[in-house]
């Protein structure tokens, strides 16, 4: 398999020059920092700015890692000898994390579950039949062949039931049925918390979420973390809810259940076990762990922003001011604010190339137009050897 690069999907998402791209993610493989390549690489990069190359290292970090799994799931599946063309078509196209996982669940190695016990018991051939839906035919009498008291299978109620097993099984791992369900739990499940019943009468700083329920999909950072943190202290119970009947619908229209067959009533009841029992729990786990990871980078944004603010707040008060970034190779830029921070002019000036009359003339035009009560000169590279010579 050729190396992969991910420089022409980031490119195409972010719509931004490939030329770029490619540059920025091999300045990052080589283990360049982000604040250096946007400072000291922009003639490579195109002038990409600091945030536009962060996120452009974060979708490098995805992408890396989507193909690694994606070479790991193919390789495993490859060795159980079950790796076909349509199936790799699949697994290379996958765009996500979690379609590539769906895609590989029928083939991971699982502990052991009811449908493998009921498989052990002679039993797949009798889910085979219900999955066909034959329109003839009584599910009671295709299971009376599957009765064997020395295999745990005493009657047909325990044959039909471990059937039921397996189907459940088969119907959450298909990778439609997952993708439909984590959709529901996504965009129309609801986050419900209440009062832990170890709790008492106690007064907590968590009663306003003893009752409480918001859609996931559009719940602030903040009251979600602050119902993760009641969880974590034990005072609040909380999980997404979805309409499991209206999704029941959903799966039996992906699984085409048939209303003629009289083995319906029978993938129905399997369809909504795996719904509750399989599918439920597990994609419940992901979106909840999505909403962590969203409301974290929301938390770190306030954080920043506030921050932003802070750094930025006029540390001598309300002062006009002429800042001066040293520069060698690229000059010094000067640039002038009033006492409201606001931008009033800038502009470049050289002393390395020996100009340093122009230098001078163009620093004087800019405090002579725009007198300031204080010169900050910055301490990078150049830092004291400019303010004598302007």
């Amino acid at each position: 398999m050729p190396k992969f690069d991910p420089a022409s999907i980031i490119a195409r998402e972010l719509s931004l020059p490939e030329a770029g791209v490619a540059v920025v993610v091999l300045l990052l493989a080589d283990g360049n920092t982000v604040p250096f390549i946007a400072r000291y690489r922009k003639e490579a990069s195109g002038g990409l700015d600091e945030v536009q190359i962060r996120t452009i290292e974060e979708r490098r970090l995805y992408l890396l890692e989507l193909q690694h799994r994606r070479e790991a799931i193919l390789g495993a599946i490859d060795e159980q000898g079950k790796l076909t063309e349509a199936l790799r078509a699949k697994i290379c196209a996958a765009q996500t994390k979690a379609e590539l996982e769906d895609l590989y669940l029928p083939y991971k190695k699982k502990r052991r579950t009811r449908a493998m016990i009921a498989k052990e018991r002679g039993l797949e051939p009798l889910a085979q039949v219900i999955l066909s839906q034959p329109m003839e035919g009584s599910p009671r009498k295709s299971a009376a062949s599957f009765v064997d008291a020395s295999k745990d299978v005493p009657d047909t109620d325990a044959a039909l039931a471990g059937a039921r097993d397996i189907i459940a099984e088969v119907v959450s791992e298909d990778s439609r049925v997952r993708s439909l369900v984590r959709r529901e739990f996504s965009e129309k499940g609801l986050l419900v918390s209440s009062k832990a019943r170890s709790v008492g009468e106690t007064p907590t700083k968590f009663e306003q979420y003893y009752e409480f329920s918001e859609k996931a999909k559009t719940i602030p950072s903040h009251r979600f973390l602050a119902i993760r943190r009641g969880e974590a202290e034990k005072v609040l119970r909380a999980k997404v809810e979805v309409d499991l009947e209206r999704l029941g619908r959903g799966l039996e229209r992906i699984s085409k259940v048939s209303e003629r067959s009289r083995f319906r009533d029978h993938y129905r009841e399997a369809i909504a076990d795996s719904c509750k029992r399989l599918l439920g729990p597990s994609v419940e786990s992901e979106v909840r762990i999505d909403l962590k990871m969203r409301s974290d980078l929301a938390a770190i944004d306030v954080f920043a922003e506030n921050l932003r603010n802070l750094l930025l707040a006029a540390p001598l008060g309300g002062k006009a001011v002429i800042g001066i970034d040293p520069g060698l190779r690229t000059g010094c830029k000067c640039v002038a604010v009033d006492a409201t921070g606001d931008y009033l002019a800038t502009t470049t000036i050289n002393l390395v190339r020996g100009d340093e009359a122009r230098a001078q003339k163009d620093l004087l035009a800019l405090i002579r137009k725009h007198p300031p009560e204080v010169i900050a000169v910055g301490n990078g590279t150049g830092g004291r050897e400019h303010p004598p010579a302007a």
